[in-house]
């Protein structure tokens, strides 16, 4: 693919602001644009490294503005969209569902539209890719993987979103004949991600002493990815692979959460030079969320197989590459916690 122009939608977001810098960085024939709302969660201080670049273009807007999205379309021709715009905070979910019917559905309604709109049938070249998450299979047993056949059967406000939006996606397809990819991944940790999520919240709880709170008995199992991995993934399914095809993305790496709990209060323990056991002895125990899934685990054999995929960093290692990154950026974690981080676009782009 030569001279692209691709649309990353939710580009400033944790998973977003990796693939946006891996595109921009390595694909410099590529015209990047980077689309998003910058709600809570967007956060464009993740790309002052490429806030300049010649390629990368940021664009603050809506997924669910009909009128504006299909002017982006018309002025941009993009024959590529990396749709990665979504709310995706489970407990958020539950207490407003609507927002993310109104995100997750409609706004990817909107996207497939202008696509179709801009292009009508010549689609050749061209490419809607749709990333998603293994929430959309429900929950497991003590055994057993989520594969690419496996049916949905979504349990959160949250998975029933994403999975509303996977079938539109494939629905489009069949009936359109827009060429896409979908990959559904697990859950994701690394530099950047905001602070809701469990690791960097219990990293930055413990920096500051405050209690570590675990929903239920902590027993719930899930397949860690490093976020750098994902976005070579998408990178691999973007460039190789099959139009129609769903692949999943995980980290062959299951934890429960207890247990990933106490390996990261131990990391935590020994970089902060505090006494063994300190950390550990901030989890709380806290009423479980409704709708809890207890386990997820994904079978990443046929992205592994087909398109030369795998993880590069064990969970261990990544972990404390995560560790590590929050404690020397200790200013970015501190805008994010505070809310000044909001500010930044008005700064750097009004």
């Amino acid at each position: 693919m030569k001279n692209k122009n691709i649309l990353i939608t939710g580009g400033a977001g944790f998973i977003g602001s990796h693939v946006v810098r891996l595109f921009v960085n390595s694909y410099p024939e590529y015209k990047i644009v980077n689309l998003d709302a910058l709600t809570y969660a967007g956060n464009l201080e993740n790309l002052s490294d490429v806030e300049s670049a010649s390629n990368y273009t940021f664009i603050k807007g809506d997924i669910t503005d009909e009128i504006f999205i299909n002017k982006l379309f018309q002025t941009y021709k993009f024959d590529s969209v990396i749709h990665l715009a979504a709310e995706s905070h489970v407990d958020r979910s539950i207490s407003d569902p609507l927002v993310f019917v109104k995100t997750n559905v409609i706004g990817t309604i909107v996207l497939l539209n202008a696509f179709k709109a801009c292009w009508k049938h010549d689609f050749e070249e061209k490419l809607f890719y749709h990333i998603s998450t293994d929430e959309v299979y429900g929950t497991l047993g003590h055994e057993g993987l989520f594969s690419e056949t496996t049916a949905y059967d979504p349990n959160s406000p949250y998975a029933a979103s994403k999975a509303s939006s996977d079938h539109f996606v494939r629905a489009y397809g069949e009936t359109y004949k827009i060429p896409y990819v979908i990959s559904n991944c697990s859950n994701n940790y690394g530099e950047n991600q905001f602070p809701e999520k469990l690791i960097p919240l219990f990293i930055n709880n413990s920096i500051q002493n405050k209690p570590l709170p675990l929903y239920g008995d902590g027993n719930y199992t899930r397949d860690w990815l490093y976020v750098k991995d994902h976005a070579r993934a998408i990178d691999a399914v973007f460039h190789k692979g099959q139009a129609g095809e769903t692949y999943n993305i995980g980290g062959f790496n299951e934890w429960k959460n207890i247990n990933l709990v106490k390996h990261l209060c131990q990391q935590m323990d020994e970089v902060l030079g505090r006494e063994k056991g300190h950390s550990e002895s901030l989890i709380t125990f806290v009423k479980d969320r409704p709708g809890h899934d207890l386990r997820y685990a994904i079978d990443a054999t046929k992205i592994k197989n087909e398109l030369q995929w795998q993880p590069s960093v064990t969970f261990e290692e990544g972990l404390k590459i995560t560790i590590d990154w929050y404690l020397n950026n200790k200013n970015w974690l501190d805008n994010v916690t505070s809310g000044a981080y909001q500010s930044y676009y008005d700064k750097q782009y009004s």
